[in-house]
């Protein structure tokens, strides 16, 4: 095994659960957090000298990872659409008779810049400037975004239903 590899070797091991978890939160699903994570990899190592060259390798592959999750999110989004248009979902509004207080579900409702500025700076706790430069978006728009998207997600959470033992109340 060459030096390089086991440098990559190394930066896995240290990162994959915590790439995998920021696509979790991204996407709110976990088999698609592990998926994606694997994917962001595939790309790191597929241009790992430019990789671990930057100032930041970490913020390199966390940005692979916000990509792949938007990419995916838009793409689920396309075909939800089509299926509501099947009337085959239930109509934003309506309501789940099941629903649980989720930050999971808050985060799916920001747009996917605002939920990986918030994720990024609240969840991970990466400095503003950081997440300027994996977004590829100024600091002024990272400071907008997630504050914004805290404000928001304030908001969503208060307006979740919350379970109960014997069914649902509005909170």
């Amino acid at each position: 095994m060459s030096e390089s590899e086991r440098v990559f070797r190394r930066f896995f091991e240290l990162h994959h659960a915590d790439l995998s978890r920021l696509a979790y939160l991204l996407t709110g699903e976990s088999g698609v957090a592990d998926d994606l994570a694997a994917d962001a990899f595939v790309e790191v190592w597929r241009h790992w000298a430019r990789v671990s060259a930057a100032d930041s390798p970490l913020a390199y592959a966390r940005g692979i990872v916000a990509n792949l999750a938007r990419h995916w999110i838009k793409k689920q989004t396309r075909e939800r659409l089509g299926l509501r248009g099947l009337s085959l979902l239930r109509r934003p509004g309506e309501a789940d008779p099941t629903a649980v207080l989720d930050v999971r579900a808050a985060l799916r409702r920001l747009p996917p810049r605002r939920r990986e500025c918030v994720v990024l700076r609240y969840a991970f706790d990466v400095p503003e400037r950081e997440v300027a430069e994996i977004l590829g978006i100024s600091v002024g728009a990272v400071k907008s975004q997630a504050s914004r998207g805290a404000a928001q997600l304030s908001e969503y959470l208060t307006d979740l239903p919350v379970a109960t033992g014997g069914g649902t109340r509005a909170r």
